[in-house]
């Protein structure tokens, strides 16, 4: 999608200035201004263009990302420290008991973690639930976790945690 903006600058830089933006004309030149007609340099570049806002992120791809991160951290490979922001109070406190418990550990030095296909599903808009299969050497698990949309920003923490 792109997205094109509809002000002009309001101050007249040169025709330097001009010569530069039509040479490359997806790139701004140092001292142009953004979309705001004020001349104020918007917050956010986009904040002040005409377009449709962007969607948010793909079920599928956040379930991935995070099943790798999770599996890492099941594994011993990532510390569980790294997954406190992304996790609420008892999802931590799930997932640390899963660490505590050794739920993936591995066989060997040599067994690295084969993660299968996430497979997930979103009950609701703001939520989504995800499983995925975890290969370790001869051994094979199951990882099941429940992601939701928490907080006035809307960040996606993991509310649910389960691996057998």
């Amino acid at each position: 999608m792109t997205v094109r903006c509809t002000a002009q600058p309001t101050a007249r830089l040169g025709s330097d200035l001009d010569a530069r933006i039509t040479a490359h004309p997806h790139r701004r030149p140092r001292g142009a201004t953004g979309c705001d007609p004020a001349g104020r340099r918007p917050r956010h570049p986009r904040s002040a263009c005409t377009g449709a806002p962007a969607p948010g992120p793909d079920p599928g791809a956040l379930a991935a990302r995070f099943a790798h991160r999770l599996v890492e951290v099941l594994t011993g490979a990532r510390p569980s420290g790294q997954l406190v922001r992304h996790t609420s109070l008892a999802g931590y406190g799930q997932l640390a008991s899963l660490v505590r418990a050794g739920a993936l550990r591995r066989g060997g030095p040599a067994d690295r973690p084969r993660l299968g296909p996430v497979h997930d599903r979103s009950p609701s808009p703001d939520a989504v639930e995800a499983c995925v299969r975890v290969d370790l050497g001869r051994r094979h698990h199951m990882v099941a976790f429940r992601l939701e949309q928490r907080g006035p920003a809307g960040q996606w923490q993991c509310t649910a945690v389960e691996a057998r």
